[in-house]
């Protein structure tokens, strides 16, 4: 079928076109700030700007990627309706998008969905859009929306892998280039399936071929990467899924071809930074930023010494973050920066054993989280799980220390990834 993106022709995103594609969407996606961020600024040394695309219509950037690729369509494509698959904020693009032309849409999402964002969906698109909640995950969501696409002759809306994706994408780099009045020095971009990245570099190649463009992906899902080192698109086994805005297993084949040729290089952050960036931006800063849109400020802390002096631009891509989340935001938070850690005790089984643990082992600022316990009166030693929390990084090591003076008998569980998923 000519309507599946996977089965054109390459073609890769051109200046002029994404021109085109800021006219398109002049009433439609907000021109969204770029602003300069002091208390940033101050931390590193450097002047820091942050594009707000969490403020975007649809709180993300993916507005621009869907509805630019429906306007180009012709009438007669539009008249068979369109279809995606996604189960974030791509959905929501496209559905906003077929309430804006007035095109029918289906979108296909995974039954694991939160419910909060089939809601979210359907508020966008209103009576113009149907969602089919199919399978377990995003893979079994797309196969049945292509299997859709080939048998009603409709229009796929790719994600990122397509070229009029990409250019509405890229209308996020003309606004940046726009609205700085001042030169650019370091341009940093989340990657999921990499069109932001290559819409928005393609304009910096062009329009400030100086300016450092660099990508910044999930530890835990570093697709780009790999593909990179590779030479070739390649697909992981397995991935970290919680920055869901930009965990893919697999990036697009066009978007790859033009991240290689633009970007400087691509960063890789561990997921407990980011969550430990959420928290920042939101209790200092008042930015609600969902995981991929914190990823980009979160990898400043990795740049920090080359960038002192310098004008960087960080680019927010969204923020839908779910508040059902925090929870797993600050445990998640705490476990990477030292603060959090989980053992399992063997408690002698005599009164007053934990007494003593309290008393003589846990330090003034220690808090347990977690305590589970069950004495077994036929053994000497009965195991307990326990979770502490930390004031201060620099007091693990003299925890560790009295536990070992005490004689105490323990595993430690955060260096143990798949006992850990066992048990917390």
């Amino acid at each position: 079928m000519s309507n599946v993106v996977e089965e054109k022709a390459m073609v890769f995103p051109e200046v002029d076109n994404i021109y085109l594609a800021a006219e398109r969407l002049r009433n439609v996606a907000a021109h969204t700030p770029l602003q300069e961020n002091l208390s940033l600024s101050e931390r590193y040394g450097a002047t820091i700007f942050l594009k707000r695309e969490d403020l975007q219509v649809v709180r993300s950037y993916k507005i621009r990627g869907a509805y630019n690729k429906m306007a180009s369509l012709p009438a007669e494509a539009l008249s068979k309706g369109v279809v995606c698959a996604s189960a974030g904020n791509h959905a929501q693009g496209v559905a906003y998008a077929c309430r804006k032309m007035a095109v029918k849409g289906i979108i296909f999402m995974p039954t694991t969905t939160p419910n909060q964002k089939v809601k979210q969906v359907k508020l966008f698109g209103k009576e113009f859009v149907e969602v089919v909640l199919t399978g377990d995950t995003y893979d079994d969501a797309y196969h049945t929306a292509i299997d859709y696409v080939e048998t009603h002759d409709s229009t796929f809306v790719h994600p990122f892998d397509d070229v009029q994706v990409m250019e509405g994408q890229g209308t996020v780099g003309l606004e940046i280039f726009r609205d700085a009045d001042f030169k650019i020095d370091y341009l940093l971009m989340a990657i999921g399936g990499g069109g932001l990245a290559a819409g928005v570099s393609t304009v910096f190649q062009q329009l400030s071929p100086r300016t450092k463009l660099i990508g910044v992906e999930p530890l835990g899902s570093p697709s780009m990467q790999m593909a990179m080192e590779a030479g070739h698109v390649v697909t992981l086994d397995e991935i970290d899924k919680f920055v869901d805005g930009a965990a893919v297993k697999r990036v697009g084949t066009m978007t790859f071809e033009v991240c290689r040729k633009n970007l400087d290089r691509i960063l890789l952050i561990p997921e407990g930074k980011v969550c430990t960036t959420i928290l920042r931006l939101y209790n200092e800063e008042a930015i609600v930023a969902e995981p991929a849109g914190a990823l980009t400020i979160a990898a400043l802390d990795f740049l920090k010494d080359e960038i002192k002096g310098k004008n960087v631009v960080c680019l927010v891509s969204g923020g839908n973050n779910d508040i059902t989340r925090t929870e797993e935001i600050k445990e998640r938070s705490l476990l990477y920066e030292g603060l959090k850690h989980y053992f399992i005790i063997r408690f002698v089984q005599r009164a007053g054993a934990m007494r003593e643990f309290l008393s003589d082992v846990l330090g003034p600022n220690d808090d347990i989280t977690l305590f589970e316990y069950s004495k077994k009166t036929n053994r000497e030693r009965g195991p307990a799980l326990i979770g502490v929390e930390l004031k201060h990084k620099s007091d693990f090591e003299p925890l560790l220390q009295r536990m070992r003076d005490a004689k105490i008998h323990f595993e430690y569980l955060n260096d143990k990834p798949d006992l850990f998923e066992f048990l917390i």
